[in-house]
């Protein structure tokens, strides 16, 4: 086990305080560490006197160097209009020193070495950046990557667990949903971000019986089309793209919109 590993190990006592005082931290705690973030919400806590019930765990776990987060290394010398910006990425956290001006889709790109998420029209016209912003598909090209302070960003590296693709993933691949490749991260993460909204009840354009406020949606294909409108396709593989939203949507076995020629 290595040095920072070790670092993030908690003890029993320490884990139980997390459980009981901030249980919505503990899983960042165990993967990165006690932070100057999580100490200063410790002692807003300690202000209620509630951390005194606690008083074992409290001691050994304030007695730990702060972690930090892994920052990244700045090619090409100081940046000009520099700002820090700390957030997560596919899970982990990164701390980035970045020109203000900078988007997203750049930071990903340039800072962090995640080339998965495209540059197409850089207008946000044509999907290609789509990256998932705390839970909300967003233009990447759009986003300024200093608004991003503290927020938990999923690229289309982070949609697979390890070795498990996500299920939009393999529908793609069985209904032929992507050619030339440009655009299929950005239509990936913003089916898999699409999901969830039909999940949530969210609505769109075309959704009927709004004043029922149905709290999940089966999607019509009229409905994939609507909410998928933002991701361009130039290949033209709408049909299959279609398909493969629809049958993770609704759990049902769709057809194939193609043929082998043969």
């Amino acid at each position: 086990m290595n040095e920072e590993a070790e670092n993030n190990d908690l003890t029993a006592d320490e884990k139980k305080l997390f459980e009981e005082l901030m249980p919505e931290d503990l899983e960042e705690i165990m993967d990165t560490g006690f932070s100057r973030r999580h100490f200063i919400k410790l002692m807003s806590i300690a202000g209620t006197g509630v951390l005194a019930a606690h008083f074992l765990g409290a001691e050994q776990l304030l007695a730990r160097p702060l972690a930090e987060v892994a920052e990244v290394n700045i090619p090409g010398g100081p940046i000009e209009n520099g700002v820090n910006v700390a957030f997560k990425v596919n899970g982990s956290s990164k701390k980035v020193i970045i020109d203000s001006r900078m988007t997203l889709l750049d930071t990903l790109i340039e800072r962090l070495q995640l080339t998965g998420s495209k540059k197409g029209c850089d207008h946000g016209q044509c999907g290609a950046c789509t990256v998932i912003v705390d839970g909300r598909r967003v233009l990447s090209c759009l986003t300024l990557a200093a608004t991003c302070e503290g927020v938990a960003v999923t690229t289309i590296e982070g949609i697979a667990t390890g070795n498990t693709l996500h299920p939009i993933q393999n529908s793609f691949i069985k209904h032929d949903g992507f050619q030339c490749g440009y655009c299929t991260s950005g239509q990936i993460c913003s089916a898999v971000a699409l999901l969830d909204e039909a999940k949530n009840g969210d609505a769109s354009y075309v959704t009927e019986g709004l004043r029922k406020r149905p709290s999940a949606l089966e999607l019509s294909e009229e409905e994939i089309r609507e909410r998928m409108s933002g991701n361009i396709c130039r290949c033209g593989a709408y049909p299959n793209i279609v398909a493969a939203i629809q049958e993770v949507q609704s759990g049902k076995i769709i057809g194939q919109q193609f043929n082998f020629a043969g």
